[in-house]
């Protein structure tokens, strides 16, 4: 028997990870970068900035070396997860140890690592200082990984049904968007100074292991692992399962899915590292500096939520009746918004560009995580979330921040910080780089439009 709706338990608790899980990442992915700037190469002197990698050269570094251990961790951690039967000791568990070590990154300074390893030398106190902060990336890549990506993503997935996968990768969207609001809320402090990034991450990430403390009591494991999902005998096997040829020609819609959110995604990566480094640096300073929110920009930010409102609902009804209404459409729509983000530092022009940019990926983001959630084989939804990985993070975080270090060392523009040295900052010809690879979504996009998403519901719902 088919059940369509979702318990009140499992409703908190999609929410309540989906937010905390957004907190860690989102200070993975905006914070950490900004902690690099803003604290490991603060007030360097010009030799230890001379005797080490460029800013943004360490976030691309960093980025790619967090993707390709987020991948490596899902292929083994999801696989292990179906084999294990059990869900919910490897979110909670993983929740507890993904904030412990977030908690613990604001004690790597400097002066830290020049007192523990008795170095003097300022080039290799900071060359060692964002290596260990590159290190310890990878070591919260893993934990959040192993909860999030392999075993909370595969507990949705088997406790819903295609019918209810859109409303529930709209609802993943939004909490998204609350965890972003929350993150930069308390993340502005400590880019100011008003609060330190040793509190920042302290507190945070107490707060994500206070979550997977909860999760011991409210997570059940669903009736698709704990019955249902007897797959192949050999671990082995079963973690290369989505490499087959046979399983890729039987399911080509998940896999045209898959490539078509991962230009997307690629895309999103080109700017997404550099960003709040861009605003700081970049466009503040060259919109009044401190002074630059004025009354027209806050008109022009209203009237942007408005239109961010307004598109997707637009867009999401077009896509509840054909996901095909829709999808080609937001592909152009975040092209545009990209293009018209590479024109101009001017906030009034960057609010304008967001709303296109922003509800393009959106849609995108949701119909495709819908529909790929939808292609996954009946009870085998831990052995694809590595394959999903491949696609979402690593081939995106790898070659999407390379192209963004690119963009911004051709463009050449810098700072100069305390002892007046010049340190390259993000340009927005990224943004023209992510437009030229988001339109590239279309080709996979229409393929799939072609096969058709319609799927059957065979899936039975965990209380």
């Amino acid at each position: 028997m088919i059940k369509e709706k979702l318990s009140k338990t499992n409703w908190i608790a999609i929410c309540l990870f989906s937010f905390m899980g957004g907190i860690a990442w989102n200070i993975e992915n905006m914070y950490f970068n900004t902690f690099l700037y803003n604290s490991v190469y603060a007030n360097a002197s010009e030799a230890a900035i001379a005797g080490t990698m460029a800013p943004t050269t360490a976030i691309s570094r960093m980025v790619a070396l967090s993707a390709i251990a987020a991948v490596l961790t899902t292929f083994i951690m999801g696989t292990l997860s179906d084999k294990m039967k059990n869900r919910k000791m490897f979110i909670s568990v993983g929740y507890i140890l993904w904030g412990l070590v977030t908690a613990v990154f604001g004690f790597i300074t400097r002066d830290n690592v020049a007192a523990l390893l008795g170095l003097t030398d300022e080039a290799t106190i900071l060359t060692t200082t964002v290596w260990i902060v590159i290190a310890m990336d990878v070591i919260m890549t893993f934990m959040g990984s192993t909860s999030n990506d392999a075993a909370f993503n595969a507990w949705v997935t088997d406790i819903t049904t295609p019918k209810i996968r859109p409303t529930i990768e709209t609802t993943l969207t939004f909490v998204g968007f609350l965890s972003v609001a929350a993150v930069m809320g308390v993340g502005s402090l400590a880019q100011s100074g008003t609060v330190s990034y040793q509190n920042f991450f302290l507190i945070l990430g107490l707060v994500v292991s206070a979550c997977g403390v909860v999760g011991l009591f409210i997570i059940k494991n669903p009736k698709t692992i704990s019955k249902e999902n007897e797959v192949s005998s050999s671990y082995w096997s079963d973690l290369f399962y989505g490499f087959r040829p046979s399983v890729v020609k039987d399911n080509s819609r998940l896999y045209l899915a898959l490539l078509a959110i991962g230009f997307a995604s690629i895309s999103y990566q080109v700017f997404f590292p550099y960003l709040l480094v861009y605003l700081q640096y970049v466009v503040i300073p060259e919109n009044g500096g401190d002074n630059f929110i004025t009354t027209s920009v806050i008109i022009t930010a209203a009237i942007v939520i408005v239109a961010l409102v307004v598109g997707m609902v637009t867009l999401l009804k077009l896509a509840g009746k054909n996901k095909a209404y829709a999808l080609v459409p937001s592909v152009i729509l975040a092209t545009i918004g990209l293009l018209l983000l590479s024109t101009s530092t001017n906030i009034h022009v960057i609010l304008i560009g967001v709303v296109p940019a922003l509800v393009g990926n959106l849609v995108i983001t949701i119909q495709l995580n819908a529909a790929i959630k939808d292609f996954i084989p009946h009870g085998k939804a831990g052995l694809f979330q590595g394959i999903r990985m491949i696609f979402v993070v690593l081939l995106p975080m790898i070659i999407g921040p390379a192209l963004g270090d690119l963009a911004c060392r051709s463009s050449a523009v810098t700072y100069a910080n305390e002892y007046g040295v010049e340190t390259i900052v993000p340009s927005k010809s990224m943004f023209l780089y992510a437009a030229i690879v988001a339109i590239f979504a279309i080709i996979p996009m229409v393929m799939l439009i072609k096969k058709g998403f319609k799927v059957e519901e065979n899936e039975e719902i965990a209380e």
